[in-house]
């Protein structure tokens, strides 16, 4: 074997990312391995390198025993002190069993296995790198599509965008440059398999938090999303330095910072709230943009009765109840809706009337 077989592992190390040392470790078993079937042998062998010489040897590893059984694996005590004296008994001692042709043999057994755990090696190092990008936003082309899957190139791998994590009606185009959120990096038989979305809330924060520096450095917190996605969002967004604004943070000058997410989601309309420890204030804020007159909480059912004016009903439910959905998604409260004249024919408009008389007959005793 020559000093080239090396200089091409080095090169190979070098091109693909792949630590020498497994390179080596692989070349070491498929030589192992082409030896035993090459010659028979079913002997414990081991193969030593030398990358300063490029030359190679083979040992046989035999175990010093009393009474030999089994000669491919066992030496007598006798004849392992005709070569060192010193042993003793249970000691490995090792026979070098090179075969005079054994390196071109060697070579061509060897390639396959070599190139196989390269291959592996290579899925690793793609593994490696990937597995930390979970819940991370990732810039990929739409290389091909079929009828379960959009293959999206993201650089070292195609990642699979199925159609239950696509944006509705949203054209995907091969070619086309997307920004995707990793949901899952799977490390199968195959190889890395990475799977993307376009649809999930996570993809709507990230963009958030890459678009809204004071959300990056942590000026602004993200609190909760809650996602329709191709269609509507809403973000709860707070601050705890009162002098910040993170609504204003995350709306932009001009809205220039959430157009620019809007245009990414071509068009999907994102509500941004502020988010509130008081259920009141924060159901109230999640309905935007509808008024609300008042908002009555059962805390041990973790529900709500907004009451909202007449003409704002329709607006506080939505188109097909999104808005209240949202909303409801949003704060993790349920959400019962009823307008003004409702909740007065139901007596609830009046006790909260009556509870805010008491309150402002108190504030003057």
């Amino acid at each position: 074997m020559s000093s080239q077989l090396f200089d091409a592992l080095n090169s190979l190390s070098e091109e693909k990312g792949i630590d020498k040392e497994i390179l080596l470790e692989a070349l070491e078993a498929a030589l192992i391995s082409a030896y035993k079937k090459n010659f028979k042998s079913a002997s414990n062998v081991r193969v030593e390198l030398n990358e300063n010489t490029g030359k190679m040897a083979v040992f046989s590893r035999k175990t010093v025993v009393e009474e030999v059984e089994d000669p491919q694996q066992e030496v007598s005590l006798e004849v392992a002190r005709e070569i060192d004296p010193n042993h003793e008994m249970d000691d490995i001692i090792e026979v070098e069993v090179t075969p005079k042709d054994f390196g071109r043999i060697a070579a061509q057994a060897a390639k396959q296995v070599v190139t196989q755990r390269v291959r592996e090696a290579e899925r690793g190092v793609i593994f490696s790198e990937f597995v930390d990008r979970e819940e991370d936003v990732m810039t990929g082309i739409i290389q091909r599509k079929d009828s379960r899957f959009i293959y999206v190139n993201l650089g070292k791998i195609e990642a699979k965008l199925a159609e239950t994590e696509q944006i509705p009606n949203e054209e995907y185009n091969i070619h086309d440059r997307i920004k995707v959120f990793v949901t899952k990096v799977e490390n199968t038989s195959k190889g890395p398999q990475i799977f993307i979305s376009r649809s999930h809330p996570g993809l709507l924060k990230r963009l958030f938090e890459m678009e809204v520096p004071e959300i990056y450095d942590g000026t602004v917190e993200i609190k909760s999303v809650a996602r329709e996605a191709g269609d509507r969002s809403k973000i709860s967004v707070h601050a705890q330095d009162p002098e910040v604004d993170p609504v204003g943070s995350c709306v932009g000058q001009k809205g220039q910072r959430v157009q620019a997410i809007v245009d990414e989601l071509k068009g999907e309309k994102i509500d941004i709230v502020q988010w509130s420890e008081d259920p009141k204030v924060y159901v109230s804020n999640a309905l935007s943009p509808s008024k609300v007159i008042e908002v009555l909480v059962d805390e041990e059912e973790k529900a709500t009765t907004v009451i909202v004016p007449d003409y704002q009903l329709s607006l506080a439910i939505g188109k097909r109840g999104q808005n209240a959905r949202l909303a409801a998604k949003l704060t993790g409260w349920k959400i019962d809706i009823k307008s003004e004249s409702e909740a007065r024919e139901e007596g609830i408009l009046s006790e909260v009337e009556d509870a805010y008389s008491n309150d402002d007959e108190d504030l003057f005793e």
